[in-house]
């Protein structure tokens, strides 16, 4: 079972949405005005951080993106990382792996690193076990990294979500995500995929489930 932090996101907040979206795959992704919206700013910055090429209709982030631009050391943007189940770094593609993410950025100085998650949504409900999961990522691509300082930034909003990991809670962070998947597995290994009613099932692909029901309308 090879995963990401939003396929646990989604797991969580429902068994069988997970099931239909991402093993059965009967829902493909479609992009909204919000996602699309989202790429083109990832791409921006990604290009300013890398390239320098300007922000064009997106200089109000300009502001945020020098002050990351100013941290000393090695800037990557949209680092492509994963791990196998032993804590060890594996390529992005390998069927070993366990987890795998895409990092918007990431600084690495010395034996310190900045993760820096761009988000384009609301700030109501931050996500930060997201940075944990790449700590432990950044943890096992680069050995001599003894800290990980992570951030969410909600730059619509001018938030920004700190975390700050250490070298010696690795295991610890490890046999976390690893029993997230084995939860996973379990249900896999049996077929059992309970729903999770919630406020969320109007958004729900999966209209033929017995808890969807329309979006209000106000």
């Amino acid at each position: 079972m090879q995963l990401s932090f939003s396929a646990v996101k989604e797991f969580e907040n429902c068994p069988r949405k997970f099931h239909q979206v991402r093993i059965l795959k009967a829902y493909p992704h479609e992009d909204t005005d919000a996602t699309l919206y989202g790429k083109e700013v990832h791409l921006a910055c990604e290009e300013y951080i890398r390239d320098g090429k300007p922000l064009g209709g997106h200089v109000r982030f300009k502001a945020v993106l020098d002050k990351l631009n100013a941290f000393e050391g090695t800037k990557e943007c949209e680092l492509e990382m994963a791990i196998d189940k032993n804590g060890q770094c594996v390529p992005f593609d390998s069927e070993d792996r366990m987890y795998r993410g895409i990092a918007d950025l990431v600084i690495i100085n010395n034996d310190t690193a900045r993760v820096i998650d761009y988000k384009t949504g609301s700030a109501k409900y931050p996500e930060p076990k997201q940075l944990e999961l790449m700590a432990l990522m950044i943890f096992a691509k680069y050995p001599a990294v003894m800290k990980v300082s992570g951030a969410l930034l909600f730059l619509l909003h001018d938030v920004m979500v700190k975390r700050e990991y250490h070298r010696k809670d690795f295991n610890a962070l490890l046999k976390h995500w690893v029993s997230k998947q084995d939860t996973i597995m379990s249900c896999a290994d049996t077929d059992t995929w309970n729903p999770n009613p919630t406020g969320l099932c109007s958004w729900c692909p999966h209209k033929s489930c017995e808890y969807w029901k329309p979006k209000r309308r106000y």
